[in-house]
């Protein structure tokens, strides 16, 4: 089992919340015509996102002494699907996707959240709480 977070272009997402979770839904389906292993093929803020998170929570597929202790990234043009197996680290996990996501203007949705909260950029470089009933 895993802790599942998720960020994303925020003009890519429609920003009402059933419409948002239907995107969400289509967009899980992985249908783009290319791997899911390349942050070249998403946005340039997720590309600089990936990089930063990827640091400091490597991929599954690189070279760490335990695998599952490693993050396994889905990347697509308009977001990043993130499982983090390490379930010690995750609190550390959700505040460093949620600073980035902010730092880079990203949307922010809590998927393994019961609320399935959603975070939006807003225009003090932080992000505001969109979706949470």
């Amino acid at each position: 089992m895993s802790f599942d977070l998720m960020v994303f272009a925020p003009d890519a997402a429609p920003p009402k919340r059933p419409a948002f979770l239907d995107w969400y839904e289509e967009q899980t389906q992985w249908t783009e015509d290319h791997g899911y292993d390349d942050p070249a093929v998403a946005t340039p803020a997720l590309q600089a996102f990936y990089a930063e998170l990827a640091a400091e929570f490597p991929p599954v597929s690189a070279d760490v002494d335990d695998p599952a202790s490693g993050t396994d990234y889905t990347i697509g043009r308009t977001l990043i699907y993130m499982s983090f197996l390490d379930w010690d680290r995750i609190d550390a996990a959700w505040e460093a996707v949620h600073r980035l996501a902010a730092k880079h203007e990203l949307g922010f949705f809590d998927v393994s959240s019961d609320l399935a909260e959603t975070w939006l950029p807003d225009r003090k470089g932080g992000l505001r709480l969109a979706h949470s009933d």
